[in-house]
Order: C-alpha cells, then structure tokens, then sequence
C-alpha cells in the first residue's frame, strides 16, 4: 500500500490498514499520545481501529507536547 505519512511518501508492506494497525507498524512511541489526520480529517480516537486507510491516502501523526509556564 502507498500511503504519505508527515510528508513521506512510504510503501507499506500489505493491501489493507487500520489508522490502529498504521500506528503499530510505524512504531509511534506514545499513540495515546498522538492525533491523527487522514487526509485532512482527524479521525476520532475511538474510530482507530475500524478506520480503513486507502491506497494513496495521506496521513499525518500530530503529536501532543507540553511546555512550560512563566
């Protein structure tokens, strides 16, 4: 499957993932963590795992940082 994850042009390795099954085998550290656009629309947590990516599709990983306060 072709797909453009943060920008990247990847080739994956099998026919059909889940926003889920993406963020395993790219090995997101934290993905409780991260957010997830799939071609421009954030995809509800709770919709990882039933949300089909398709051929092409592009997916962004949004990650959550903390700073500081003055």
């Amino acid at each position: 499957m072709q797909l453009t994850i943060n920008g990247e042009a990847r080739k994956l390795e099998g026919e059909r993932f889940t926003v889920l099954e993406l963020l395993t085998v790219q090995k997101v550290e934290s993905p409780e963590m991260v957010a997830v656009q799939v071609n421009g629309v954030f995809v509800p947590r709770p919709q990882y795992e039933g949300w089909a990516l398709q051929e092409n599709d592009t997916v962004e990983f949004l990650y959550f940082m903390g700073g500081g306060s003055k």
